[in-house]
Parts: C-alpha cells; sequence; structure tokens
C-alpha cells in the first residue's frame, strides 16, 4: 500500500468476516418480539391503505421521506430549499442531487419489487446504478459489485483498526445470490425477513459506496414485494436516524449471531414511521382546499389546476407547469404568478431565468414527519 502512514503500509494481513449463508435459514423470535412485529404489520397495512385512498403525491411523499433520511444516515444531508431545487435539476449542491439520486434508487427497487413479484440481483444492481451514477468519485462503480476489499471505520488507507471487515470480492456473488433466495421466501414473518436481509447485506457490503442505502431500500421493497404494502414507502429510515449508533450496534450483533435487535429496530421504526406518516396523510389532504382560500380562482382554471398538480409536483419549473396544465406558457406563467403572490408557492432560485417554484408546505412536512417520527421513536425506546 502506497497511501497512508507507517502503520497502514506496514499492514500484511487481515481478518475478514464470512456472513453465514441464510436461504435456508429458520429463526423464531420472541414471543414479545412476535407481538411487536404483529403490531407494526398493523400500523402499516392501516397506513398504507389511507395512502391508497388519497393521491399518489402521498407515495411519492413518503418515499422522500425514507430516502432524505437514509441519506442522512449516511451523513449525506442538505437543506430543503437546497433539496428542492435538486428536485427541479439543480447540481449546485452534491448532498442534496445525492438525496434525490437515492429517491430514485428506492422508487426503481420498490417498483421492481411490486411489478415482478422478486427482488433479483440485476434490481439490486440497476438500483445502486441509479443511485451512484451521477457521483464523481464512485460513477465507474455504479452499479456492479465491488472487486476490490472494502472496510468499515479505521484508516482511509488500509482496514488497519477497521470495525468491520466484509468478506472479499470473490464471495461477494455468491453471498448476494444466496440473500436474493432468503428475499424470496414467503414463509418468514415479514419483519424478520426484511431485518435479516438487510443486516446481511450491510454484512456482506457488496458495493464500494451506496450499501447503506440501497440496503435500506431493500427493506422498503420486501415489504411492497410481500404485499404488505401497494402505494407507500414507510419511512422508517427517519426512526432508524433518531438511534443511528443503536443501529450500527444492532448490527453488530447480527454479524455475532444474534438477529433479534436489528428486528426489533426495524419493528420499532416502521411503527413509529407508519403512525406519524398518517398524521403527514392527513395533512396533505387538506392543503388543496386550504390553498384554495387563499387564491381566488373558478373551478377548473389554470391556477385551479395547477394547484392540484403541487402535491405531485411540489417543485416546478416553468416548462413543468405549461406540461402539467397542457397549456400556453403565458397562461402557465401567470398561474405561477397568482399562486406566488398568494403565498402558496416560493421562487426559490432567484434568477430572473430558468426559475423554480417550490410549495414550502408540502417541503415543510418533509422535515416535519422526518422529526415527528423521530420523537415518536424515542418514545418507543424509553
Amino acid at each position: 500500500m502506497r497511501g497512508g502512514n507507517r502503520e497502514d503500509r506496514m499492514l500484511r494481513s487481515v481478518i475478514v468476516a464470512i456472513p453465514p449463508r441464510i436461504a435456508s435459514l429458520t429463526f423464531a423470535p420472541s414471543p414479545r418480539l412476535t407481538a411487536a412485529s404483529e403490531r407494526a404489520l398493523v400500523e402499516v397495512l392501516t397506513t398504507d391503505g389511507e395512502a391508497r385512498s388519497q393521491s399518489r403525491a402521498l407515495g411519492r411523499f413518503m418515499l422522500r421521506t425514507e430516502s432524505v433520511a437514509s441519506s442522512k444516515i449516511e451523513r449525506i444531508s442538505a437543506s430543503a430549499s437546497d433539496y428542492a431545487r435538486a428536485l427541479a435539476g439543480s447540481r449546485a449542491n452534491s448532498s442534496a442531487t445525492s438525496m434525490v439520486a437515492a429517491s430514485a434508487a428506492l422508487h426503481r427497487l420498490v417498483d421492481r419489487a411490486g411489478e415482478t413479484g422478486r427482488i433479483t440481483l440485476d434490481d439490486l444492481l440497476a438500483a445502486h446504478r441509479t443511485l451512484m451514477a451521477d457521483d464523481s468519485a464512485e460513477a465507474s462503480y455504479a452499479g456492479r459489485p465491488r472487486d476490490m476489499q472494502n472496510w468499515i471505520g479505521g484508516s482511509d488507507h488500509s482496514p488497519r483498526d477497521a470495525l468491520y471487515v466484509p468478506p472479499p470480492p470473490e464471495l461477494v456473488g455468491a453471498l448476494v445470490d444466496d440473500l436474493v433466495a432468503w428475499s424470496a421466501r414467503d414463509d418468514m414473518p415479514v419483519f424478520v425477513q426484511a431485518a435479516i436481509a438487510h443486516a446481511q447485506f450491510e454484512s456482506i457490503h457488496p458495493f464500494t459506496d451506496g450499501n447503506g442505502r440501497v440496503g435500506r431500500a431493500l427493506v422498503s421493497a420486501i415489504l411492497r414485494r410481500r404485499g404488505v404494502t401497494k402505494t407507500a414507502v414507510v419511512p422508517l429510515a427517519s426512526g432508524i436516524l433518531a438511534v443511528r449508533e443503536d443501529y450500527f450496534a444492532a448490527l453488530t450483533s447480527y454479524r455475532d449471531g444474534d438477529p433479534a435487535p436489528v428486528i426489533e429496530m426495524m419493528v420499532r421504526a416502521a411503527t413509529a414511521a407508519a403512525i406519524e406518516s398518517r398524521a403527514s396523510i392527513s395533512a396533505l389532504r387538506d392543503l388543496p382546499s386550504e390553498w384554495r382560500s387563499l387564491v381566488d380562482t373558478s373551478a377548473g382554471s389554470a391556477t385551479d389546476r395547477l394547484l392540484a398538480a403541487l402535491l405531485d409536483d411540489p417543485v416546478m419549473s416553468g416548462e413543468d407547469a405549461i406540461a402539467a396544465l397542457g397549456s400556453t406558457p403565458a397562461t402557465a406563467y401567470a398561474a405561477l404568478d397568482r399562486l406566488t403572490e398568494a403565498g402558496v408557492i416560493a421562487e426559490i432560485t432567484g434568477r430572473k431565468r430558468d426559475r423554480v417554484w417550490a410549495a414550502n408546505d408540502v417541503i415543510g412536512e418533509l422535515d416535519d414527519l422526518d422529526r415527528r417520527i423521530q420523537r415518536r421513536m424515542l418514545d418507543i425506546l424509553s
């Protein structure tokens, strides 16, 4: 090794972890954890049913909440305004751009699981490609398993003093195939399956980067494949974010042979996320009528139709508004001006050209939901 200090260069051997095969694993959680899993399942089913009865915007909203929180677990964070600009295509803030890519990757993996009833290696690779394709440091590895040794913690230049050293690259393919087989089973309690799949994925660490975000997306994909969710992505990453160090400790416990802590972590996070998401569903459902009270508009007018479109797309450029309305530029910009004057939307670029508007009530609800889930997660754990 050429980089690092003398200790890095003098390292001659390292002990790697080889996760056990799990395709045929049998695990029976305790009665207490089984009961908690059943309660979580009811909460998630209830929330998904409420989201399904409303517009598709609610599904998008919850997916974005999950991907933003999942990114924050990896110390990737951006302000609400930067995230809004990134949703509109701005690449000025790399963290915000990465958060948007995480949303796209999660959406792709979950949708495929729902459409095909399967989760394949190709699906995982496609999600990783979507996540990392525009990352300047990792683009060349986007969508393909690692061909080098990686590690967690320790030195940047060698596995010296690493917290965890995953299996060597030549074992990754077989281990991921085994994980895919586990994820295809229908004879395990769903949260047991999802939590163990996630912990196993993190233990294999099949990519050079992006493992945490793809691994947490796998949980949502399994919930979709098993039919627990049909519309929503329950933002359980917000709950995990509240107890980040406990989450990493639970993964360590899994690697030491005890999957119960990571199962309990997922169950509690899903419960907190499902309950608080219903409050956001109610708030978002009421927004259009609240907005209409702020602006004098007739039913079916361009301004009225743009109001309805804002739940699906809370960040819009002028071109987006034209497409949403199917109107002339003059009509679309007049509607945008009326909604801006009423305080329903705000221009977020400060430019005279290529302007972008955001419905701050929707963007703000993203942050509020994340905070509420974290508070409830702490209450559940206390």
